[in-house]
């Protein structure tokens, strides 16, 4: 499935950077084109891919939305790339899409967690999505100002004070995080999305941060099956030959 959104046609043309977002990380994954000026943000298009189809819609989402807005890739100014967590799959997907239109352009990319998408959205210190397998990708600011990312069940959230309130999207993190932190208000707000990323970080590519894309990593939080239930691997056996 593929849903373009398409930007309001009464907003007044800008002058500016223009940024391109990726979120290929959820069941849905979006790629949106925005405009950043002056602290003004304009969204020029967002395309909505479900998270199983993004694979064979990605590239050609992304040269929709610059067909919509009457640009190419050289008129870009930047991109956003949320590289987790989430599915090992769809960030791979997105990460990669993002390396390549980088080494062919060397446009600036800036590297976000969607927690921190999702914080920054319900204007929170706290956020969860579900992990599967009872668990959730958890944000939570523990001791001001120092804020960590980590897997967690109801075992560890037990041994972690419950914040005020904690943003969530999905019902699987709030049923858990009901049980664990019955006292936290839970916020809810719709899945991140790549124009959501783009709001939070084109102040930061406009101040000149960037990451070494060949550096940039799936940010995971956890390790995939093959590393979990993978079989281990037998020792290398030391015979003496005999001829």
């Amino acid at each position: 499935m593929l849903n373009f959104m398409q930007a309001d046609e009464k907003a007044p043309a800008q002058a500016g950077r223009v940024y391109l977002g990726v979120d290929t990380c959820g069941v849905t994954g979006t790629v949106a084109l925005a405009r950043w000026n002056s602290g003004s943000f304009q969204l020029l298009g967002q395309v909505e891919m479900d998270g199983r189809s993004c694979s064979s819609l990605l590239v050609a989402s992304i040269g929709e939305l610059l067909t919509q807005a009457g640009l190419t890739l050289a008129g870009l100014d930047g991109m956003v790339a949320v590289h987790g967590p989430g599915s090992f799959t769809g960030v791979r997907i997105g990460l990669s899409a993002v390396k390549g239109v980088a080494e062919a352009t060397q446009l600036p990319v800036v590297a976000v967690s969607r927690l921190e998408v999702m914080t920054a959205s319900a204007g929170v210190r706290a956020a969860a999505i579900d992990a599967h397998r009872h668990e959730i990708f958890l944000r939570v600011m523990e001791t001001a100002p120092e804020t960590s990312e980590k897997l967690a069940g109801a075992e560890e959230l037990a041994a972690i004070a419950a914040p005020a309130r904690v943003a969530i999207c999905d019902d699987a993190a709030a049923a858990l995080l009901g049980e664990s932190w019955p006292s936290a208000e839970l916020v809810r707000v719709p899945q991140p999305s790549a124009a959501d990323a783009i709001r939070l970080c084109a102040p930061r590519l406009n101040a000149g941060e960037r990451v070494d894309v060949a550096q940039l990593d799936g940010y995971y939080l956890r390790r995939s099956d093959a590393e979990i239930f993978g079989e281990p691997t037998a020792p290398p056996r030391h015979g003496v030959a005999h001829g």
